[in-house]
């Protein structure tokens, strides 16, 4: 799910611009829905023919999820188009689970790319999934289930009873950031146990922010080498087993690069954007269930 780069912003000229990017962007806005869940508040604009979830009025600190309503099958944000960039890593996964539904944008795609994987979407707010719905054209069916939970809780449950996937893509998010609890070293093992053989793992995350070293030398303390993913936010790919060679990822993009383009996704784009060069503090200290993000967040 996209977030504007508010965190990082730095410059006080680079924010005023950005704010006023906002305020003009909530003039051609209309409200379609709004309501406050458990756990936040969501919301639906529309305008410049896109239909937005937000947990933020008027999108200030991002959109959760996007679409073209004229064309919904579209994909219109770049967040889910490198999330997709997965199946250049594994392009038949059978089994897949999502940690986030947002609006809906990855299951529905993951469904026209494999009609026959089996999609388990797990998704902590009641309200999101029944927006999705209403709003989004997400539907659940027999491949793909629901299940309202909380991310971490889940993933332990599975483990505990075995189950594994071929690809597993987080993508949990609420008005700020990812949920501390789903950013750390404990967490993001215990997704490892869910791998199946050469299973892959697909993490959406900012491209900058205060937490971006930090962050990054987590993943790479549970997972080791990963692929680094950058337009707009950042996606780390991980492939259980040896990474892809570049070779490896051009066949796999080509066998997929009909259906992608099908989607709007510029497949000619993705494949540059696979890098493996650490551009992070590579000492930067591991974020843990006992060292909160939100301390680093909120540090002045």
């Amino acid at each position: 799910m996209h977030r504007s780069l508010v965190l990082s912003c730095i410059v006080p000229a680079l924010c005023m611009a950005l704010l006023g990017m906002s305020a003009a962007r909530a003039d051609t806005q209309k409200l379609l829905h709004s309501e406050r869940s458990l756990y936040r508040e969501v919301l639906v604009y529309e305008g410049n023919n896109q239909r937005c979830m937000c947990f933020t009025r008027h999108c200030r600190v991002g959109r959760q999820s996007c679409m073209d309503p004229r064309t919904p099958d579209q994909i219109v944000m770049n967040y889910p188009r490198l999330m997709l960039g997965s199946l250049y890593l594994n392009p038949r996964p059978r089994t897949i689970l999502l940690v986030g539904l947002g609006g809906g944008t990855l299951p529905r795609a993951l469904q026209q790319i494999l009609p026959e994987a089996h999609i388990d979407v797990v998704e902590i707010d009641p309200a999101v999934v029944r927006v999705a719905a209403k709003y989004f054209d997400f539907t659940a069916n027999e491949r793909v289930r629901v299940i309202e939970s909380d991310g971490r809780v889940f993933v332990k449950r599975a483990g505990r009873e075995g189950r594994h996937y071929d690809l597993i893509m987080l993508d949990a998010f609420d008005h700020e950031y990812i949920p501390e609890h789903l950013l750390t070293q404990e967490f993001l093992r215990e997704v490892k146990t869910l791998l199946a053989p050469g299973g892959v793992v697909a993490a959406n995350t900012f491209s900058s922010s205060r937490l971006y070293d930090h962050e990054s030398t987590t993943y790479a303390s549970v997972f080791g080498q990963y692929f680094n993913l950058k337009r707009d936010n950042r996606v780390i790919l991980y492939k259980e087993g040896d990474l892809p060679s570049h070779d490896q990822l051009a066949a796999n993009g080509q066998g997929v690069a009909a259906s992608l383009k099908a989607l709007g996704v510029p497949v000619e784009q993705l494949l540059p954007l696979f890098s493996t060069r650490p551009d992070w503090d590579v000492h930067a200290r591991v974020l843990t269930d006992q060292y909160s993000p939100a301390n680093l967040l909120n540090a002045k």
